[in-house]
């Protein structure tokens, strides 16, 4: 692993909540409460979807991409956050974390990239109801999520090599119980301006152009309903994109936070910096499909009737 002036670590150490490691098997609880739900409220999605023939529509469609998605940053979280705060496992080896990170971030940009995909076919939904079964296919439903399971990967995939050629400086110690691009990184002693150079473009043509299509879809809808002849369609349009809405600002929110935190956030004390990480990562898999259940109407029926026949 030393070679001439070459070093690599064989291993990281990651880190729990900062200064309240005396309590990491009490904060475990609301932890393992909040992966339990995501991983059955997903679950529960994606069983409904596939037994209800009436769910069998884009919207819906869409919903089980961002569910699979949600699961897979759960386990991609899981083993490590609970490995640390269950038994104090805080070892993970270099490839494991570059593993890790790539996976995590990869399921994020998807993640982001799906909610597009729901925002686009609110816009067709409501602005061209008509054409909406004939431009929204399944077929294109299908080549839309395999475009962004492809852009996904394929953006991030230079991310862990330029990671393995960069010299380290000894120190091991990750800020959070997970790997992030930033923060293998920062312990680097080599020149990382490719690295930081990289990492922004990606972040900006992917992540940033979702989100801003996202707003220019809603500016469309929103121009679309004001259209409408009665208040009560108008806001029986907008009912229908309030779950989209509230999924995109769980999501979005703490990532914009973590990515500000990250670039410019030098001062920033370590406990906000570990918070706002596992509020990007943990809360929307968890909040997803509460969110959906609540204000879906079809969702909420087809839940009832399989507890009813169970």
């Amino acid at each position: 692993e030393v070679n001439g002036s070459f070093y690599q670590p064989s291993a990281f150490f990651m880190m729990g909540i900062p200064g309240l490691e005396a309590f990491h098997y009490w904060i475990s609880i609301p932890f393992s409460a909040l992966y339990l739900i995501a991983i059955s409220g997903n679950c529960m999605i994606l069983f409904i979807i596939k037994k209800t023939q009436s769910l069998h529509e884009p919207m819906y469609y869409f919903l089980s991409m961002l569910a699979v998605t949600d699961l897979g940053l759960v386990f991609c979280t899981l083993p490590t956050t609970l490995g640390v705060f269950w038994f104090n496992v805080r070892r993970i080896g270099f490839d494991a974390c570059l593993t890790q990170m790539y996976f995590i971030h990869t399921l994020s940009f998807i993640e982001s990239s799906v909610l597009l995909a729901m925002a686009f076919d609110r816009y067709i939904a409501i602005s061209h109801p008509l054409r909406h079964p004939s431009i929204l296919t399944k077929t294109t439903v299908m080549k839309i999520g395999l475009a962004i399971i492809v852009r996904g990967m394929v953006s991030l995939l230079p991310i862990p090599f330029l990671l393995k050629r960069l010299t380290y400086c000894g120190k091991t110690e990750l800020s959070h119980s997970f790997c992030f691009h930033s923060d293998i990184m920062n312990l680097a002693c080599a020149d990382i301006k490719v690295n930081v150079f990289y990492g922004m473009i990606i972040l900006l043509s992917t992540v940033g152009m979702d989100f801003i299509f996202i707003v220019l879809s809603y500016i469309l809808i929103i121009k679309t309903v004001v259209s409408l002849a009665t208040k009560e369609e108008c806001l029986k349009a907008l009912n229908t994109c309030v779950s989209h809405i509230s999924a995109v600002l769980v999501f979005f929110i703490p990532m914009i936070a973590l990515s500000m935190i990250h670039r410019f956030g030098k001062n920033v004390p370590p406990l906000v910096n570990t918070l706002v990480a596992y509020t990007y990562l943990i809360i929307p898999p968890a909040l997803d499909p509460v969110i959906y259940s609540i204000k879906s109407s079809h969702i909420r029926e087809a839940l009832i009737r399989a507890l009813w026949k169970k």
